[in-house]
């Protein structure tokens, strides 16, 4: 059975964009489009989906329905069991945490090449969370915090923090190391440094430290 996918956007060329990228996908299916909050609300209630890509913020002349952080949680509210990824153009990091605590399943920024897209689809109908790159780092230490307890990864060199911040994404370590040009056995040192300024002893008690700060 194809995912059935949602899009939502006020730009319609995103919408081409990013429908072009999915469909790509021989399992994936876009069932719908909405160009406002009211639109989406509207296809929701009569078009069955498993995922939902979204904008937050959609100018909507009918006014009918909130966008941005009010769209998400109504979603989360009337259809608990569709995905949300969320594809933005914000650089607020306050926005971004609460999405993430709010549980939805992506993160992606708009700055990002569209075929991540259908990895964090595909992440998300497994129970899994997808942040894009871009926006993993602010969130892992918030710029001007890195010496705050605050930051919950303040206490990590910046080469840990991108290290912890692909693992938490679902990177394999084979994946980390070709992207930093290092072998498994030098990003296995880089994540158990990390793991010893962070106070956790495993993979599990890391995610699980990441899941309390809002990150996963």
């Amino acid at each position: 059975m194809n995912l059935r996918v949602i899009l939502a956007d006020d730009h319609p060329f995103v919408l081409l964009g990013v429908r072009s990228s999915i469909e790509l996908q021989r399992d994936v299916s876009v069932v719908g489009e909405a160009t406002n909050a009211t639109s989406l609300i509207r296809l929701l209630k009569n078009t069955e989906c498993d995922v939902l890509v979204t904008d937050l913020s959609m100018p909507d002349a009918e006014g009918e329905v909130e966008d941005g952080l009010a769209l998400v949680k109504k979603v989360q509210s009337e259809w608990p069991s569709i995905h949300i990824v969320v594809l933005t153009g914000t650089t607020n990091m306050a926005i971004v945490r609460s999405l993430l605590v709010d549980g939805v399943s992506g993160m992606i920024s708009k700055t990002e090449s569209l075929h991540v897209i259908s990895t964090a689809i595909r992440c998300a109908t497994k129970g899994c969370v997808y942040v894009s790159q871009s926006l993993m780092m602010p969130i892992l230490i918030p710029a001007g915090d890195a010496d705050e307890d605050g930051a919950p990864f303040a206490r990590l060199s910046d080469v840990q923090a991108r290290v912890v911040g692909m693992i938490l994404q679902g990177r394999s370590l084979e994946e980390v190391a070709t992207y930093f040009g290092r072998n498994v056995r030098a990003i296995r040192r880089v994540r158990r440094s990390a793991m010893l300024r962070l106070g956790v002893k495993s993979s599990p008690e890391l995610f699980l430290y990441a899941s309390r700060n809002g990150l996963i």
